[in-house]
């Protein structure tokens, strides 16, 4: 009997998959068998991936991620692509996957092979690096299409402060960065003021503490914000909204402090602001792609290696632990052959 190549992962297991509880959930990196990929039309040698904060969940069991047993966590990869029955893509062509349910519930990136479905991958953009694309992965390409919402609802550098909440964070980091560029003034909202001097070097032209948004507020505050990037939720995002300015505009793209929201409608209808959902899991190829397209043209590549580090796969597990305590700074890029 033939089988198939053995290659190295991420893996995490349950001993009852049923169970809601967390009893026998563990994470091991250990090999694996080609011939246990699952279903999908092509085959990819996997270069690098990323850990991110739901990549951290899922590794450490803090989050109800993984919706099936066993399971290669993982929401980002680059790679090439080594067998394929989708006429898109051919043996040896680069590839970039952001999202689709990766690694929750399918095999995901962190691992040196996977098998997925050709719909969700994009080929690599030619003005990047398969490292360099990683540094970027789904925060950047969150924060890209964050930044397109705002502009297509008509907010401009000429229109005031935008607030980017979170921004130390992977998706923070890049709407610093891009914003900054494009000739917005980005007010940068953290809980580590120690940090201030990293966001200005992003491009940040004030550093606020996240204490002042966190806390239960009103439900209209004094204008101040033109537009805001929002990836922590709950009453951080509430706060935001109260103090948007006329027709002002909050993209919404994250839940790190909860995913409710205890606000009031009085920004909708007094001030006619707009909510955008930031959905980058199932979002469309066509703006995938468009997204990438500006990442390329919009977003400073000098600053990667201040925005991301790179680690081994082999230290992946105990930097998920660390990620989860905020001890991890911007992207965690992960060589999976090392």
């Amino acid at each position: 009997m033939v089988y198939g190549t053995e290659f190295r992962g991420i893996l995490i297991e349950k001993d009852d998959p049923a169970s809601r509880d967390m009893a026998g959930y563990r994470v091991s990196l250990t090999k694996l068998n080609e011939d246990s990929l699952p279903q999908g039309d092509v085959n990819v040698d996997v270069s690098y991936s990323t850990l991110n904060y739901k990549d951290a969940l899922a590794i450490t069991g803090a989050g109800p991620i993984v919706r099936s047993f066993p399971m290669v966590p993982g929401v980002d990869l680059v790679g090439t692509v080594s067998a394929s029955s989708d006429a898109d893509f051919s043996i040896g062509d680069a590839v970039l996957l952001n999202g689709w349910g990766v690694g929750e519930g399918h095999w995901g990136g962190l691992a040196e092979k996977a098998r997925l479905q050709g719909k969700w991958l994009i080929p690599l953009p030619k003005a990047f690096t398969p490292a360099q694309s990683m540094a970027i992965g789904t925060a950047g390409y969150t924060a890209m299409l964050a930044v397109m919402a705002l502009e297509n609802n008509g907010v401009t550098p000429d229109k005031g402060d935008i607030l980017v909440t979170g921004a130390n964070g992977g998706v923070g980091s890049f709407a610093v960065a891009i914003l900054a560029r494009l000739g917005y003034r980005v007010v940068a909202s953290t809980g580590r003021l120690n940090e201030s001097a990293y966001l200005e070097k992003l491009g940040a032209a004030e550093v606020i503490d996240r204490a002042t948004l966190s806390e239960p507020g009103k439900p209209l505050t004094k204008e101040r914000w033109a537009g805001a990037i929002d990836s922590i939720g709950s009453h951080t995002l509430a706060n935001v909204c109260a103090a948007m300015r006329y027709r002002g505009t909050v993209a919404a793209c994250g839940l790190a402090q909860g995913m409710d929201f205890p606000g009031s409608v009085a920004p909708f209808i007094l001030r006619g602001i707009t909510l955008a959902g930031i959905d980058s899991v199932t979002r469309p190829r066509a703006d995938r792609i468009e997204a990438w397209d500006r990442l390329g043209r919009d977003l400073d590549l000098s600053l990667l290696p201040l925005i991301s580090h790179e680690i081994g796969l082999s230290e992946v597990i105990e930097a998920a632990a660390q990620l989860l305590k905020g001890e991890v700074r911007g992207r965690v890029v992960v060589d999976v052959r090392r």
